[in-house]
């Protein structure tokens, strides 16, 4: 049996702001990631819905699991102790996941809006990325970073809203948005 591929060295990247594209940078890089025979382990905070990328995922399988820790999209509403309580367990599970030596890389979609909503503590979110093991790739999304995540982190990438559709009432698409 041949030995998987793996990283030399992992950094911290971060892709925050007010544009559209965060996630989908994340999941362009667990799909570059997979391609290249790494394992990618996917967190998503806040999300709770079913997400066409989610479909799409299934077929890497083999290489790429997600798992979500939110019962549902809570941003138009105020977060419930259930919420609260879903990405608590959730960080703890992803730090374990993290610490396994099972993944090569590690996406935390939404964490930085966890943070911000106070689902979990950005201490806890410095804590996982201070733990992150030096092969470990470790990639944070979400609107609103903390400047303290950004200060720890190798990459920062921020999206800026140029000009959007949704201002013209254009909805989430299915296969585009979700």
């Amino acid at each position: 049996m041949s030995e998987r591929a793996r990283l030399n060295r992992g950094y911290v990247q971060v892709y925050t702001g007010d544009g559209k594209g965060k996630t989908t940078a994340a999941l362009g890089l667990a799909l570059r990631a997979a391609g290249a025979g790494l394992r990618v382990f996917i967190a998503q905070f806040v999300k709770g819905m079913e997400y066409s990328e989610l479909h799409a995922l299934e077929r890497f399988s083999d290489l790429i699991e997600v798992r979500q820790y939110g019962r549902s999209c809570f941003i138009e509403r105020e977060a419930e102790p259930e919420d609260i309580e879903a990405a608590r367990a959730g960080l703890a599970e992803v730090r374990g996941e993290m610490l396994s030596g099972e993944w090569d890389v590690v996406v935390l979609d939404e964490a930085n809006i966890a943070t911000h909503f106070e689902l979990f503590p950005v201490e806890d979110l410095l804590a996982v990325i201070a733990e992150r093991p030096e092969r470990v790739e470790l990639v944070i999304t979400g609107r609103r970073a903390d400047p303290r995540v950004i200060a720890a982190a190798d990459l920062v990438t921020e999206m800026r809203e140029v000009r959007h559709y949704y201002q013209h009432g254009v909805k989430a698409r299915k296969g585009i948005e979700s």
